[in-house]
């Protein structure tokens, strides 16, 4: 089993899931997690949602005895906002605190968060070492390349992360610009793990087990990071495991599936509520069904979903009908 250290706290396993704003929330973490994912972020966590006392805010830094370890994710623009909220996530008992520089969204890069900081290496620096002397849990950054092909800068702004105290650094081998097209360029994760002494994940395009033995192989990464390819696919925690271990992975079958599938609608509305919780789901059913019989017929169907019942009889007809028509 691949084991690494970041700070005090040990994450054993192959693969952690990237954190991924307004997806990754509590019950899509387990379910990443019941299918062998190594290690979790919350979503995006605004440091002046935290500070201000905003009502909505705690409810994204709740942690769970299951899904640890785990790291609370906060992003903003401000050290001393920052360092501020992660004294306040605290009380949360967060095993990392992650610091979000690889955001490429608009309202929060026009905020000079996110990706921005990376435009901004001196400010990111002085963040880092805020929240590091405010704090006694590990603090890592979640960064990209750099801002466009022009300024890939991940190497030195991760040298001086490093120096203000950083534990990890998780790179999105991507440019802001890129948002999430073209190919992840695995030379700058590898050319970060060179230059630091501290633990690095990569991240991009991880989608099967060759996919992550490629980035360990040709980076030296010490843990990989999966994102969109778990989109309605946690067993892809588990195929990458198998991978690993040398085991056969065998596919889900549609009922298997469809199971998934209910199940993580289920813990929606049991941490949301059916109303909101069915509202959320809508995405995440869409997911699973890609590829799957009926799915073109039943896409315009998930956008109105709004009790478990109406899912409930869709996965009935699915299994009934055995329709093939992929989207």
């Amino acid at each position: 089993m691949r084991e690494i250290k970041i700070g005090n706290i040990r994450i054993r396993g192959y693969a952690a899931l990237a954190p991924m704003a307004s997806v990754a929330d509590r019950a899509y973490r387990e379910m990443c997690k019941q299918y062998g994912c190594a290690y979790l972020t919350s979503e995006m966590i605004s440091s002046k949602g935290l500070v201000y006392g905003d009502k909505k805010t705690p409810k994204l830094c709740r942690i769970t005895p299951y899904e640890r370890p785990m790291a609370l994710q906060l992003f903003g623009e401000d050290p001393l906002y920052m360092a501020k909220a992660a004294e306040m996530l605290l009380r949360f008992s967060p095993d990392i605190i992650d610091v979000n520089m690889g955001c490429p969204v608009p309202k929060i890069v026009g905020n000079g968060a996110g990706s921005a900081l990376m435009k901004n290496p001196r400010l990111a620096e002085k963040m880092v070492s805020e929240m590091v002397r405010a704090v006694d849990v590990p603090i890592t950054v979640k960064l990209r390349s750099g801002w466009d092909e022009q300024s890939v800068n991940a190497v030195e702004l991760s040298k001086r992360l490093e120096q203000a105290g950083a534990a990890a650094i998780c790179v999105h081998a991507r440019t802001k610009t890129q948002m999430y097209s073209g190919k992840a360029d695995l030379e700058i994760i590898k050319k970060v793990k060179q230059s630091v002494k501290i633990p690095v994940i990569g991240n991009g395009d991880i989608k099967c087990g060759e996919d992550a033995q490629k980035m360990y192989s040709y980076t030296g990464c010490d843990l990989v990071a999966v994102g969109r390819a778990s989109y309605g696919n946690p067993f892809v925690f588990a195929e990458i495991n198998s991978y690993f271990e040398g085991k056969e992975f065998i596919a889900p079958t549609l009922e298997e599936r469809l199971n998934a599938m209910r199940l993580h609608t289920e813990k929606i509305v049991e941490y949301k509520g059916e109303r909101q919780g069915m509202k959320e789901a809508r995405k995440n059913i869409a997911w699973y069904l890609k590829g799957l019989p009926g799915a073109a017929k039943l896409r315009n169907e998930c956008g109105t979903l709004s009790a478990l019942d109406e899912l409930y009889d869709m996965i009935e007809r699915i299994l009934t009908n055995g329709e093939a028509d992929e989207l």
